[in-house]
């Protein structure tokens, strides 16, 4: 197993490491506290740090032969024109739930938001079914309202008509 740095994705990576950088330095001028007693800059710090793993793991790859050979045949389908049509369609897709969940958030309620967000993103990826759309829909909004609504007691409402 070899960590080498992914050509494909460094620009990626490197705007990641710098958001999550330019993050960590902005909480650094608030108090941190500690897990127990959060100051207000505890929640940006983790999210800052958490950025910047996940720009690291785009900067760099493990790669082993299995992997070489199925990225090289993910390397050529990506150079066919159907596959790209497929990604802008996901693109879409992925932009048209996060559109969906910040309409239906000010005018639906937390509920119908999160469910729209989570089932129209289901549909990017292309092996994805109406009925995993379905159930992944409902857990991830049954979730968000059990840690949201009722664990953090955010003031958004379940469902607000207009």
């Amino acid at each position: 197993m070899k960590i080498r740095i992914n050509k494909k994705e460094v620009l990626s990576g490197s705007v990641l490491l710098l958001i999550g950088g330019l993050t960590v330095l902005g909480s650094l001028d608030y108090t941190i506290g500690s897990l127990a007693r959060m100051g207000p800059g505890y929640f940006p710090l983790a999210i800052g740090v958490i950025i910047m793993i996940l720009g690291l793991m785009l900067f760099f790859e493990l790669s082993g032969e299995e992997y070489a050979q199925e990225k090289a045949e993910q390397n050529i389908d990506d150079l066919n024109p159907i596959s790209f049509k497929r990604q802008l369609l996901a693109w879409g897709l992925i932009i048209g739930a996060m559109l969906s969940f910040i309409v239906l958030a000010k005018y639906g309620g937390l509920v119908p938001a999160t469910f729209s967000l989570v089932f129209v993103a289901a549909f990017a990826d292309q092996k994805n079914t109406f009925k995993v759309a379905l159930i992944a829909a409902t857990v991830l909004t049954l979730f968000t309202v059990a840690v949201f609504h009722f664990g953090l007691q955010m003031q958004m409402p379940l469902f607000r008509l207009g």
